[in-house]
């Protein structure tokens, strides 16, 4: 899936609109992490370099039934300003006369950012109306926005077949590696999983078995997959009705699928309850499995150890307690120390490399949660396929 990209296109003198993803926390009208503003910067410069004026959008929260000063990007439009070190306009609406007129008065250089896309039901709709009066606002249509490429909204489809439509930088790299990750990776390649459910992830499951020389599973989800393979799991989160999907995954699978051997259970679903590590055929009644134990992180990585391709994709347990995140970060450790094309999924998985200090040393960090996890199950995101083939 090759896809035209800002290189691509002259932009010299042109008035550019480029969908971002800067839905960033912000608490008492302070921005608490600007990673995601941080990631759009070298397509903005670009754009900016090339001789462009530039029109940003974005959504933000999910306000309901219309604007919401709680909701206003206003917090990052002063940010970006300082990471720009240049004026920043922010526009009083996402659309109608004034921003318009706003836009057309711009110059090469200046920078302009829409007020949140979802204060408008038409963004979510892709409805007509509103997305021919978003595409006046620009000539040219860039999309850095992968978070939000699996959404076919205004700002992501709607406008991008209206005007000539390319990828920026962010959305380059994704497409590149999660390509890799469904199509001709270097092999052996494996795949690591993880996360509470089994139910969110069986389209990846079933995708993964056909692509992967292993598939290695860990969290909430192996627990219902070893349910099913008739041990008794006490009070550990089990998908009942996910059994006989399990047994059916793991007749298809054959070797492939590799389940854990040990892990840390605990009295309660609490960072503070008393916790050993015991066989997963020895989980008592009350006890309940939160986290990977230290034969299973062994065990994984020596599947991982001569891998070429690895994408991980959910954690190994309930990571966001401190004592029950070592299984998450041994695995990130291992990912790190590999020699290998390494790629994180998004979402969890993400913070987990972050929190490990090793997202610097895997090949490719998603910045999607939703879109890298239907990318990984074989499905077109919208957001992609409506930019321009190269």
């Amino acid at each position: 899936m090759s896809k035209k990209t800002v290189r691509d296109i002259n932009l010299k003198g042109k008035r550019v609109l480029m969908r971002v993803d800067f839905n960033v926390p912000v608490e008492k009208g302070e921005i608490t992490d600007d990673t995601r503003i941080q990631a759009a910067l070298p397509t903005i410069q670009y754009v900016l370099e090339q001789g462009a004026s530039l029109v940003l959008m974005s959504h933000f929260g999910r306000p309901k039934g219309g604007p919401d000063p709680k909701y206003s990007l206003a917090p990052v439009a002063k940010r970006l300003g300082e990471l720009l070190d240049k004026p920043v306009q922010m526009a009083p609406d996402v659309v109608g006369d004034e921003v318009e007129a706003m836009a057309k008065a711009m110059k090469p250089g200046d920078v302009m950012l829409l007020e949140n896309t979802r204060f408008y039901e038409g963004e979510t709709k892709n409805a007509a109306d509103f997305v021919a009066k978003l595409a006046a606002l620009g000539e040219i249509y860039v999309n850095d926005a992968f978070g939000s490429a699996h959404r076919a909204h205004a700002s992501t489809v709607g406008v991008a077949e209206k005007m000539p439509a390319v990828a920026g930088f962010l959305i380059e790299k994704e497409i590149k590696y999660l390509g890799q990750a469904t199509g001709d990776a270097e092999r052996p390649y494996v795949v690591i999983l993880g996360g509470a459910k089994v139910s969110d992830k069986i389209a990846v499951i079933e995708n993964m078995l056909n692509k992967a020389d292993l598939v290695l599973i860990g969290g909430g989800m192996a627990n219902t997959f070893l349910k099913a393979k008739g041990l008794e799991m006490g009070g550990s989160l089990v998908e009942d009705d996910a059994l006989d999907t399990a047994k059916a995954l793991m007749a298809q699978a054959g070797n492939k699928l590799v389940l854990p051997v040990d892990a840390m259970v605990a009295s309660a679903f609490d960072n503070e309850a008393d916790r050993k590590v015991v066989s997963v055929d020895a989980v008592e009644p009350g006890w309940r499995i939160l986290d990977i134990g230290p034969k299973t992180v062994d065990l994984f990585r020596g599947k991982l150890a001569t891998a070429k391709t690895v994408v991980w994709n959910g954690p190994m347990g309930v990571f966001e307690m401190p004592n029950f995140a070592q299984g998450t970060f041994a695995i990130a450790r291992a990912l790190a120390d590999l020699d290998a094309v390494t790629i994180i999924g998004g979402g969890d998985s993400a913070a987990a490399v972050n929190q490990a200090g090793v997202a610097d040393m895997v090949s490719h960090v998603s910045t999607g949660g939703g879109a890298s996890l239907e990318f990984l199950e074989g499905k077109v995101l919208p957001g992609v396929a409506a930019l321009n083939e190269a």
